[in-house]
């Protein structure tokens, strides 16, 4: 009868220890492996590489292909470069990297990142990562015409704005 009583709470005790087990937060370092070989780094840098050519391509759309003035060149390579600046500044690895580890410890367990790691070393996974800047320049290029409706809508925008505010400085002014 003991015995009876005994099994049961001792399969609990193993199962709910390794149930616990299998919840150990990862450490930086196995964290370290797995954004090494799933190229985070990289994907970042890709990132602010297509982010730079889609403003550019957004400049040409608001000049709408028109030769503006040096003056007005400046004015926008200055906006464009400070936009870049700032998310150099937001996007910079010694400050993400941190972030990306609290978030991983947060949201995987050690045997979760260790098989991450796994599957990034296959040569799949590899393709995968190597392939996706231009998976993501091809998306990015297929959005084009999707967005363009967007883009002259906002440029509308933009200019019934800028209307109404030379309207208002032209009635108080």
């Amino acid at each position: 009868m003991r015995t009876r009583f005994l099994l049961p709470v001792i399969y609990l005790a193993v199962c709910s220890f390794s149930a616990f087990g299998a919840e150990t937060p990862p450490s930086e370092a196995s964290i370290r492996q797995l954004m090494e070989v799933s190229q985070t780094h990289k994907l970042l840098d890709d990132m602010m590489k297509q982010m730079d050519q889609m403003m550019n391509q957004m400049m040409q759309q608001v000049t709408q292909g028109q030769a503006v003035t040096p003056k007005v060149q400046k004015e926008i390579d200055s906006g464009k470069s400070e936009a870049m600046s700032m998310m150099k500044e937001i996007l910079d690895w010694h400050k993400l990297e941190p972030l990306y580890i609290r978030v991983y410890q947060k949201s995987f367990s050690q045997q979760e990142v260790n098989d991450l790691i796994a599957m990034y070393k296959t040569p799949g996974a590899q393709a995968l990562m190597n392939k996706m800047p231009m998976v993501m320049r091809n998306t990015m290029a297929e959005m084009q015409p999707l967005l363009q409706p967007v883009i002259q809508r906002m440029q509308r925008t933009q200019q019934q704005v800028m209307a109404q505010i030379q309207a208002e400085k032209a009635n108080h002014g």
